[in-house]
């Protein structure tokens, strides 16, 4: 063997394409989902959680610790037979979130999901957008599923609109209770609902699988506001993945609650209290604000609400559809 063909050899041996010997604990494995289902993939409010400025106790710790991770609201979608994959908001931990989600469709090469639905334009529900330009993915048409007001805001304002310039993604315009076909078993149909609109209208969604049905409504102003009857709703579904953003008034003590309304938890407690135990156990409460101390599932709040019935929405929980 000559000096070239042992130099061949030992880059064949310390190649970095050779897979590494890892200790088995060391080995992520991911989990298998047989079946069409949804995964909630963060439970977060818009600004995160620790959030930017807090000082008190509830950020503290987490600030101060580096196990602990808590992603914004988003929902993802498997389309197991079609080997498809869906986003419900892109949300700034979006990155991690496709991550997961497209490692669950196991038969799938694909990093980019085949879809993503947006239901307005606060900054936790959109602003993922931004790692799918040129400076991130660079992505290739992603079909991203908008309401005409949103459509309009994104094809209009830089830096989103050189997403939809350059063709990065694809909007297809919703319009209010029209359904959207994603596969012979699978619809979603978008429905107004009362929020805060200074750039966009606001939308909940049904998303309606091979078997069971659920409602997402991670933002609403109050549920009187609605048009809808939200017991009503609840009934017709399997799964409602409901705003919970504040567990009560009183954890607001330096801001205005009157100018960023969300239904309170023990309001929604109190309204949903003569739903029967089936019922009850469809709601699943997500977008908590970081003073929301549900967020412990240990708490007494936490715990005051699974007694009554209800369920708190936990990072990676998969709902079957």
């Amino acid at each position: 063997m000559n000096k070239y063909q042992f130099l061949l050899l030992l880059l064949s041996i310390f190649s970095c394409t050779d897979k590494p010997t890892l200790p088995e604990e060391q080995i992520k494995k991911d989990p298998i989902i047989p079946h069409t289902s949804l995964v909630l993939l963060g439970t977060i409010q818009d600004a995160g959680y620790p959030q930017i400025g807090c000082k008190k106790a509830c950020c503290i710790d987490v600030f101060n610790s580096t196990n602990i991770v808590r992603e914004v609201v988003s929902l993802g979608l498997i389309d197991v037979p079609n080997h498809h994959t869906y986003l419900f908001e892109a949300t700034p931990d979006m990155v991690r979130q496709m991550k997961r989600l497209t490692r669950y469709e196991q038969s799938s090469e694909k990093e980019i999901v085949d879809g993503i639905f947006l239901t307005h334009a606060h900054i936790g529900h959109y602003t993922g957008l931004m790692y799918l330009g040129k400076e991130a993915t660079n992505a290739k048409e992603v079909p991203v599923f908008v309401m005409p007001r949103m459509k309009d805001y994104l094809t209009n304002n830089g830096p989103w609109s050189q997403l939809v310039s350059q063709k990065n993604i694809l909007l297809n315009e919703l319009a209010d209770e029209k359904t959207v076909t994603l596969s012979e078993d699978i619809q979603v149909t978008p429905f107004l609902v009362p929020h805060r609109d200074e750039y966009s209208e606001a939308v909940g969604f049904k998303i309606k699988g091979p078997n069971k049905t659920a409602l997402f409504i991670p933002d609403i102003d109050k549920w009187e506001k609605w048009e809808k009857d939200i017991i009503k709703e609840i009934e017709k579904v399997d799964y409602a993945f409901l705003d919970a953003t504040f567990y009560s008034g009183k954890e607001i003590n330096n801001r205005d609650i009157s100018q960023i309304p969300h239904p309170f938890i023990i309001e929604s407690l109190e309204k949903f209290k003569n739903l029967d135990k089936e019922n009850k156990n469809k709601v699943i409460f997500i977008h908590f604000n970081h003073t929301n101390p549900v967020i412990n599932i240990k708490s007494e709040e936490a715990q005051k609400v699974m007694k009554a019935g209800f369920r708190i929405g936990s990072p990676n929980d998969v709902f079957e559809l």
